[in-house]
């Protein structure tokens, strides 16, 4: 990023107000409008302005620098360490990231773009947020003063198409014979419980196990933010536990979706993490009769009986 870009970037957000729902189309607009302004002064040929178009709207309504990565397909987790300090992960293997942002300004804008996006509040008085991104991938947010050196940003990204279980066989990752044991146990409502490290697949088995419910069961879903994606369920109901707002009100805990989805006639209940106290629900549910499909110390799946 280069100073042309800082000096054009400064100058179209001064005539934007970034939580307005500025169309893409009134984006692109106004930037072609700045070009046309600025393309003698720059000196810019047809194609840097170009690249211009597109450097300046991945900044304002993208993720910035980090929309190349958040276009990878290969990219299954980035990390922001501060502004010139980022990493992804590649077929399990972390390596540094080619770009870094110019400014922590910058940086800072991603970061209220995102939790402005799903309506989450993020500064010195509250920290840390965990955001939903519309293509399912999980952000996490952590800001200074409790991040020490800058803003860190985690971003958990997905396949678009959900892992079968065919593929896990393939890949190695289990044995047909194992498939096949685990079938039987979802399908008669056995008791399983899934564990592992972070990015040890855990919710990507679960999605893959979820194909062996069985057709015309009520499913219902609990999670901190909504990340599994269970192709073969109709009758489905998804639900995402809220933080508490400013005031430290109106918080809906994991433990509060536990208890109440039992009194929504489920035939299932899969529970995306299980940290603290709502494990005590979990159990108090099989104890009066609720199989439970555990994923995880971070997922459950209940079976009603």
């Amino acid at each position: 990023m280069d100073g042309i870009r800082n000096a054009l970037y400064e100058e179209l957000v001064r005539g934007i107000d970034l939580k307005d729902e500025l169309e893409d189309e009134d984006l692109y607009r106004r930037i072609d409008g700045l070009l046309a302004r600025r393309a003698k002064e720059f000196k810019l040929t047809f194609r840097e302005k170009q690249k211009y178009r597109e450097v300046l709207f991945s900044a304002l309504r993208r993720f910035d620098v980090l929309s190349l990565a958040m276009d990878d397909e290969s990219v299954t987790e980035i990390m922001v360490n501060g502004t010139d300090r980022i990493f992804v992960e590649r077929e399990g293997r972390i390596e540094p990231y080619e770009a870094a942002f110019t400014t922590a300004e910058k940086l800072s804008d991603v970061v209220q773009q995102i939790a402005s996006k799903v309506n989450r509040r993020v500064n010195e008085a509250s920290p840390m947020a965990d955001a939903r991104l519309k293509d399912g991938s999980r952000v996490n947010i952590v800001l200074p003063p409790v991040a020490i050196d800058g803003p860190a940003v985690t971003i958990r990204r997905f396949p678009k198409e959900p892992v079968s279980m065919e593929q896990l066989i393939s890949w190695g990752a289990l044995t047909e014979e194992a498939a096949a044991f685990l079938k039987q146990l979802v399908e008669c409502g056995y008791n399983i419980f899934i564990s592992g490290g972070t990015g040890a697949g855990k919710t990507t088995f679960l999605g893959a196990l979820a194909e062996y419910i069985p057709a015309g069961e009520r499913v219902i879903t609990i999670e901190d933010s909504a990340e599994l994606r269970l192709r073969n369920v109709k009758n489905l109901v998804r639900l995402e536990s809220r933080p508490p707002n400013l005031e430290g009100e109106y918080e809906v805990t994991i433990r509060d979706l536990i208890r109440n989805a039992l009194r929504m006639r489920p035939d299932r209940i899969i529970v995306g993490e299980i940290r603290s106290e709502e494990a005590l629900d979990m159990l108090q549910a099989m104890n009066t009769g609720h199989a439970v499909l555990k994923v995880a110390i971070r997922g459950t799946v209940a079976k009603t009986q």
